[in-house]
């Protein structure tokens, strides 16, 4: 299976390999503001993005927020230095159709003082969408 999501105006694409096995709800300074649930994979192996986006430079030059020229919209943030030749991205899945991923565990990360993950709760991708 493919999961595919996209900006609200359709300007912005992404496709992401098979199911997640779960999805980030991150508390940091940026990630609460655009309540994202993201994904992970590698740029051009598990995630592929197509579309203009202007990004958004976070800290000490590590991530990149991308957003939809035409509608704003976040679809992903990709990392800015590679790991072993290759780039971490995450994409995020509200930009999608829930139904595939309704089951997708919730995964809690504490970006904002501990940066660590937190104990899982039980929730899962149905439970944030409302």
């Amino acid at each position: 299976m493919t999961v595919k999501g996209s900006c609200h105006c359709g300007a912005v694409t992404w496709e992401f390999d098979g199911t997640p096995d779960s999805v980030t709800a991150c508390n940091c300074t940026v990630c609460h503001r655009y309540g994202a649930l993201w994904a992970y994979d590698w740029l051009d192996e598990g995630i592929r993005i197509s579309g203009e986006t202007t990004p958004y430079i976070r800290g000490h030059r590590m991530l990149s927020f991308n957003f939809c020229n035409t509608c704003g919209n976040v679809a992903y943030w990709k990392g800015l230095l590679e790991e072993e030749g290759r780039i971490r991205i995450a994409v995020n899945m509200r930009l999608t159709d829930p139904g595939p991923i309704a089951d997708v565990p919730v995964r809690h990360f504490e970006g904002l003082e501990t940066f660590q993950d937190q104990p899982v709760d039980g929730r899962c991708v149905s439970d944030y969408w409302y």
